[in-house]
């Protein structure tokens, strides 16, 4: 028999799952967001072309500005091209608030200027500013698209008090609406609440999938569409192997982001499970692990309707810390130390965390 004719039996009969199609709406919204994410990857190569035009000058801007385009930085690059280059002069179109001393930044304004490079500089700052204006362009048009479709949803007062207690800090290419509005109406719950989480995740979960998120049945389900769950492979009853598969999946990758900001962090609710994963597997098996803890997050909060409860991930890592407390009292006890032992013990272990 023919592989399709068996496959469409197998599925006439109910035996396959059918694979997600989304939505009309969702697909233009989608298309919208991957050309929103060619623009910012091309307004970064072009703001890295003039920050290497810059330093073959012997123009270190990029020592004294964290981002050579924001404002003090676009004020000293249109300066040197409109022929205004002495250091005095440049220093003075820095703000204030930068923290280098004015002497440090004259310093790092003292270069040689070489035609070539000014013509690249010149060629990739027009670049950068024409991409600049499509990005908000495409703002605009995804604002006006959500805007259209959104359910009519009422906000209390208290969820709104709420949504602007969860306001993230906004980064360069962050959408210029109210996301953290559009996305509770959509969700009927606030998934900045878990922090982490930034716009950028938000946006691509909302514009590429958005209301199709109930077609899946389990967290479990969402979980292994995003590609973040194991690929285990049985033969014989073996586990012979159990890579994550490899894919594109844009969601899943803006989850693997957060997830690598927690374990940059300390004092979030989820440290202690990614540094857990992290020890065992290495760093990478960590974030696919925490990425896939947040996509469970998440669909339990739009499915089930469960606020974000940071008091049960902390309960939940005092349960693993009270059990491993558990595992380590009974190792001492089967070494049978002495007291002598325990308090040598102890004691370079004070010293050693002093």
């Amino acid at each position: 028999m023919i592989d399709c004719i068996w496959i469409q039996k197998l599925h006439s009969l109910g035996l396959l799952s059918g694979s997600l199609l989304l939505s009309d709406t969702f697909q233009q919204l989608r298309t919208y967001y991957y050309h929103h994410l060619h623009l910012v990857e091309q307004s970064a190569r072009y703001s890295n072309k003039m920050q290497k035009a810059l330093r073959l000058m012997n123009i270190r801007l990029d020592v004294v500005l964290n981002d050579i385009t924001g404002q003090s930085g676009m004020a000293v690059i249109e300066a040197i091209l409109a022929g205004r280059r002495a250091p005095e002069h440049l220093v003075s179109l820095v703000s204030q608030r930068v923290k280098k001393s004015r002497q440090e930044i004259a310093d790092a304004l003292q270069g040689w200027w070489r035609e070539e490079l000014l013509f690249e500089l010149r060629a990739s700052l027009d670049f950068y500013l024409l991409y600049e204006r499509k990005i908000k362009e495409c703002d605009q048009i995804i604002e006006t698209f959500l805007v259209k479709y959104a359910p009519e949803v009422e906000v209390s007062m208290d969820e709104k008090k709420q949504l602007k207690t969860n306001r993230k800090r906004a980064g360069k290419h962050a959408p210029g609406f109210n996301l953290s509005h559009l996305a509770y109406q959509y969700f009927q719950t606030d998934l900045f609440a878990i922090s982490g989480i930034s716009y950028n995740a938000v946006l691509c979960l909302l514009t590429s999938l958005g209301h199709d998120i109930h077609k899946f049945p389990t967290a479990k389900s969402f979980a292994c569409w995003l590609g973040l769950v194991p690929n285990n492979k049985i033969s014989g009853g073996k586990v012979i192997s159990n890579r994550t598969p490899s894919g594109k999946n844009q969601i899943a990758k803006a989850l693997r982001h957060a997830a690598n900001s927690i374990g940059n962090q300390k004092d979030h609710e989820l440290t202690p499970f990614f540094k857990r994963i992290a020890f065992k597997k290495g760093r990478l098996a960590a974030i696919i692990a925490t990425a896939r803890k947040l996509a469970v997050i998440i669909w339990n909060m739009i499915i089930k309707a469960e606020p974000y409860q940071k008091s049960q991930v902390e309960l939940s890592n005092e349960k693993q810390k009270a059990m491993k407390l558990k595992h380590l009292d009974k190792k001492l006890h089967a070494l049978q130390l002495t007291k002598e032992e325990l308090e040598k013990l102890f004691l370079k272990h004070s010293l050693s965390v002093t």
